[in-house]
């Protein structure tokens, strides 16, 4: 029926917004349920355990005083009236067969027998409850005791009221208000303690929402101790100051991207406008240009531009060459071959220790020895050295000049793209200012470095190193 499913949903929805919300009234409605599971039934128990307990102190106490009659009985001992020793055993008969009285006790004196129960021979002795309206005493508890075994020996009765609700059921009432109050500072303690538990788990998640993007150096408070909130806190932290370093390492990434991207489109807008100003002037004076000239002039600039172009290109690609595609090289027999084939200004002296093996991309490792050497041809004076040696666990290439060197100050500055410290390295010397940058980065993609020394003859010394291969 269409009625049917929207109760349902009332209900759930009743149910849910019923449920507690917080962990804190959540743990305190458990705690609570499980007491009011545990102490319930205790109570039951121990106030059944309290009245059955008053009700065999009350047959233990009527057996007694009707034994200690029956005995003075016996020796002929009994008082006139009879005065009971037991607490709280005040009706006590002596009483001959045919149910005749002889002897009472003071709450007992002008009462008929209190039962019609006549113990036997065989059974001498009888527990009686009894509800009799003589005297308005109502219900009693009595011992039935034969003083002797003879056919005419008397009974004595000896009998109290029955346990009133205000003897028998304060157990009930006492054990019960015990367990109410037992529940109730079960759950008021629950409540108190988790909340203090759950104040620093509060204190971090305020922290935690005032904290925005721009700035990430603040941290949520650990509180002492080795418990789970302190571990949490500790976490959080942990992860917060992982944030700020990705986003810091992030910021001077897009800073330096942006830089790159200035510094590229100024080192394409100079050829190209220069290229665009010859065309130009050739276009609007051809009688007087020179056209072997201007071809010159602008495959020259061409050229540039190619050669910008490719070392941007291949600084996007270096780094995403994965170790699968690393191969083992020959590091001695590369740098060997290569340098044997170039045709420098100035001689190079090679020291070639042999037999030096790397896992690398054999191209990158081409570009890395072409841009050093390259550079030490740029700024040489007499002479070029390419040492390679295995130095540990790493192959170390290193490529020195006898140039003007490199001041300390500028060792790590030469390594950004686009940067020339001088007019020694101006664009006259050929180099797209990316030739360092990108052995850097190779380097880096090979999990080794690159780093500018000073070199033992005054100019400039680059050490390239790179883990070697274990054969």
């Amino acid at each position: 029926m269409p009625g049917r499913p929207r109760a349902a949903t009332v209900t759930r929805g009743l149910l849910a917004r019923l449920r507690p919300q917080s962990i804190r009234s959540r743990i305190t409605a458990l705690v609570t349920l499980v007491a009011l599971l545990l102490l319930i039934p205790t109570g039951l128990a121990e106030g059944a355990v309290g009245r059955q307990a008053i009700t065999n102190g009350m047959w233990l106490a009527v057996r007694h005083q009707a034994g200690l009659t029956a005995a003075a009985a016996r020796l002929g001992r009994l008082s006139d009236p009879l005065r009971p020793t037991v607490k709280g055993v005040s009706l006590v008969q002596v009483v001959k067969p045919g149910h005749q009285v002889v002897d009472a006790s003071r709450a007992a004196q002008g009462l008929p027998a209190l039962t019609s129960v006549w113990p036997t021979a065989t059974n001498p002795e009888r527990d009686v409850e009894t509800c009799s309206s003589a005297a308005h005493l109502g219900c009693l508890r009595l011992s039935a005791l034969r003083v002797g075994p003879t056919a005419d020996s008397p009974v004595v009765y000896a009998g109290r009221p029955s346990a009133s609700l205000n003897s028998t059921e304060v157990f009930g009432r006492f054990f019960g208000l015990q367990d109410g109050v037992l529940i109730i500072l079960a759950a008021w303690a629950t409540w108190v303690i988790t909340g203090r538990t759950l104040k620093p788990v509060d204190a971090i998640r305020t922290d935690l929402a005032a904290i925005n993007g721009d700035d990430l150096s603040a941290r949520v408070p650990e509180p002492p101790g080795q418990d789970e909130i302190t571990r949490l806190a500790r976490t959080v932290n942990g992860t917060l100051g992982r944030i700020e370093d990705a986003k810091r390492i992030t910021d001077r990434a897009l800073g330096q991207q942006r830089q790159f991207v200035a510094d590229a489109s100024h080192e394409l807008r100079t050829p190209l406008a220069g290229l665009r100003a010859e065309l130009e002037e050739a276009q609007l004076h051809p009688a007087e240009t020179d056209l072997p000239d201007l071809l010159d002039h602008t495959l020259y600039d061409v050229d540039r531009l190619e050669s910008i172009i490719t070392d941007l290109l291949l600084l996007a690609r270096v780094g995403t060459n994965g170790k699968t595609e690393r191969t083992r090289v020959d590091l001695s027999e590369l740098v060997r071959n290569e340098v044997g084939r170039r045709l420098d200004r100035l001689p190079v002296r090679l020291r070639v220790e042999p037999g030096v093996t790397v896992n690398a991309v054999r191209q990158q490792l081409v570009r890395v020895l072409a841009n050093l050497v390259d550079n030490a041809q740029r700024h040489g004076q007499h002479g070029v050295e390419v040492h390679l040696r295995r130095d540990g666990g790493y192959a170390e290439l290193s490529v020195t000049d006898d140039g003007p060197g490199i001041m300390e100050c500028d060792r790590e500055r030469i390594f950004e793209r686009f940067t020339r410290l001088d007019s020694a390295r101006s664009r006259n010397h050929g180099g797209t200012g990316l030739g360092l940058a990108i052995a850097r980065d190779i380097a880096h993609a090979h999990d080794g470095s690159l780093v500018a020394a000073e070199s033992p003859v005054g100019g400039a010394r680059f050490v390239f190193r790179i883990p070697a291969r274990e054969d």
